[in-house]
């Protein structure tokens, strides 16, 4: 492609974005640099005012350990904004963060956004919204299962079929894609979130042990596993005697976790399995041959290949550093936007400017 002057220059005096707004996470991707931006998706704000007191990081720090007045919450559920101005107020820190690493004073940024495949067309434009009341001069989103495979480096394009499964905290997201169309997609809001949920219930009935979910997440990815392991572990967890009032530490092995999370695990997989159910058999023949990619950072529980692999009878790998896959493809469609913005779920007037 021939060197064209203009083009350089509005890549220098423009930023674009790519936000993978996830309920557990949220991920920015500025074109040229990267990933510069992985923080969690929590906003600490004061209860009287609803003023945002701390975003990211330091708000998930606060998480059970707020004073009355100062309540930590994610304002997302499930894939989908839950607050609406405490998203927004979330999304122009990160773009704000992101305007502070760029060289020179920039204008308003144009900002892809990952969105859940099974969303309404209302929770779609309460995410459009949001983006642009955060400073956003143009708004495009894009699914998130074809962002995490144009991300993980799928080839979407071809006529041969692939297959993505991203699991995320809130949601996990199936699709089946050839030649740049998405053939079968399943939305499940069953994810990371529900497995912690899951351990805070089995440690309350098994052992009246009442526990937070940070704590829950963090067995989760300590001991949690889809499939027997190697060599089992066990870990403490600590929580509050529902009986005594007292605190207490429990041991827990693997093995237990692995009973606790097993309904959701066994509900993605049934989705996976219904998707293969609906897709046509030449799909199904490349698919043998080329394996389900995983992404997300539910696809870090351990042993969840070896289990789906036994039960699927198909190949399937994860994708490397699988959490930043949707961040990943938005950048890519931020770096071929008139080629790959057909991938777009539209919103068409998201490109209406603010002068």
């Amino acid at each position: 492609m021939a060197f064209n002057p203009l083009n350089w220059l509005w890549g220098l005096f423009s930023l674009d974005i790519g936000i993978d707004l996830g309920t557990a996470n949220t991920l920015v991707n500025v074109r040229g640099k990267g990933i510069t931006i992985n923080e969690p998706s929590w906003v600490a704000i004061d209860k009287r005012t609803r003023q945002p007191l701390a975003i990211g990081a330091e708000a998930k720090e606060m998480v059970g350990r707020t004073p009355a007045n100062v309540i930590a919450l994610r304002p997302l559920r499930d894939g989908v904004i839950s607050e609406f101005e405490i998203t927004q107020a979330m999304l122009e820190y990160f773009i704000g963060k992101a305007h502070e690493q760029s060289i020179v004073p920039v204008p308003r940024p144009r900002v892809i956004v990952g969105i859940p495949s099974g969303v309404t067309e209302v929770e779609k434009r309460a995410v459009y919204d949001a983006a642009m009341s955060a400073g956003a001069r143009e708004v495009g989103l894009i699914e998130e299962p074809v962002a995490a495979a144009l991300g993980a480096g799928l080839p979407v394009n071809d006529v041969r079929g692939s297959m993505i499964c991203d699991i995320g905290g809130g949601t996990s997201e199936v699709a089946i894609m050839s030649m740049g169309g998405v053939v079968v997609s399943r939305s499940l809001r069953v994810a990371g979130d529900e497995m912690d949920q899951d351990i805070v219930q089995y440690m309350r009935s098994k052992y009246n042990l009442l526990i937070g979910e940070r704590m829950a997440e963090q067995a989760k990815i300590e001991i949690g596993s889809a499939y027997h392991l190697p060599e089992e572990k066990t870990m403490l967890i600590r929580g509050r005697n529902l009986i005594t009032g007292l605190p207490e530490a429990v041991e827990v092995s693997s093995v237990e976790i692995r009973e606790a999370i097993a309904s959701s695990v066994q509900t993605i997989l049934d989705t996976i399995k219904d998707a293969l159910d609906e897709a046509p058999p030449e799909i199904i023949s490349d698919l043998m041959e080329m394996g389900i990619c995983m992404a997300g950072g539910g696809s870090l529980l351990q042993a969840l290949d070896k289990r789906l692999m036994e039960e699927l009878r198909i190949r399937v790998w994860v994708a490397e550093d699988p959490m930043s896959c949707v961040a990943r493809g938005a950048g890519m469609i931020l770096e071929n936007y008139d080629i790959l913005r057909r991938l777009l779920v539209g919103l068409e007037r998201g490109s209406t400017r603010h002068n």
